[in-house]
């Protein structure tokens, strides 16, 4: 990878959070994640120099490659001539429309990527509250992001509910420094979404149902009633009332509830705004 970029005259970029994924047997075990058939279509995200898009479009049948480096583009396109299958797409991600007719995504499309670790929970998020959704996800990311997503209640997090309320999180594999160029400066894991038809907590207004989650979670440390009262504007009494009408202990954490009860105290939040 070194020798390539110097050919191209490129250079990994800091801002963009370049670090590159050489080595091939994680490369195959990412691929291999996404249990690729010959029928699916792929989203990559940041392919770079092509190493991972490779493997994906040797196994699936169309493979769309978003890049937001325009100076990589020339070196892509060489590197990726002999595949027919590829579409290499310039744009920012977080910007690109994931709808069938801009696009072209089909549903149960996946998505495939070693990403740039500043985008992880903005991308997650773009990506399951897209107006079509894939089907599974498998993102190369920080060791302990992937960690913090797949946490269970005791160790839940705002980012965990709102990853586990869109789909099933798994932390497939670890990844040494050493496989990427430059080397990271934390450790990697390769995260695997299975996404759900349906979100796993059935709710009236998915807004509603991550207001109430973040206020749950403004003030972490102290005991719901408190992070509630806080977070919705409310009377100390009233929290407790919401709570209690909840089947929640008020002096519980947010970090200890599951999917369920958080479902549970947005719809007792949604009755008592409704009845004003």
């Amino acid at each position: 990878m070194p020798g390539l970029l110097r050919r191209y005259g490129l250079r990994p970029k800091k801002s963009l959070g370049q670090n590159f994924l050489i080595d091939e047997s994680a490369l195959a075990r990412i691929a291999a994640a996404a249990d690729l058939a010959a029928s699916d279509t792929v989203l990559e995200i940041g392919p770079g120099l092509g190493s991972l898009t490779r493997h994906l479009a040797s196994a699936a049948r169309r493979v769309v490659a978003v890049e937001l480096d325009e100076a990589m583009l020339p070196a892509l396109r060489q590197t990726l001539q002999s595949c027919a299958n590829v579409e290499i797409v310039h744009s920012d991600i977080l910007k690109y429309a994931l709808t069938a007719s801009r696009n072209g995504l089909p549903p149960g499309y996946k998505v495939v990527a070693n990403i740039p670790y500043y985008i992880t929970s903005a991308l997650i998020r773009h990506l399951l509250e897209a107006d079509v959704r894939p089907s599974l996800v498998v993102l190369t990311v920080q060791r302990e992001v992937a960690e913090r997503i797949c946490a269970g209640p005791g160790d839940m997090s705002l980012l965990a509910v709102s990853v586990q309320f869109y789909c099933a999180p798994r932390l497939v594999a670890r990844i040494p420094a050493g496989a990427f160029y430059p080397p990271p400066e934390v450790d990697s894991a390769v995260l695997k979404l299975d996404v759900f038809t349906q979100p796993a907590v059935a709710v009236a207004d998915a807004d509603h149902f991550f207001q109430v989650v973040k206020a749950g979670f403004s003030q972490k440390r102290k005991q719901l009633r408190n992070s509630l009262s806080a977070g919705l504007h409310l009377e100390s009494r009233k929290a407790d009332e919401l709570l209690f009408r909840a089947a929640i202990d008020p002096k519980r954490r947010a970090e200890t509830l599951t999917l369920e009860e958080w479902g549970a105290l947005a719809k007792v939040v949604g009755r008592i705004e409704e009845a004003g």
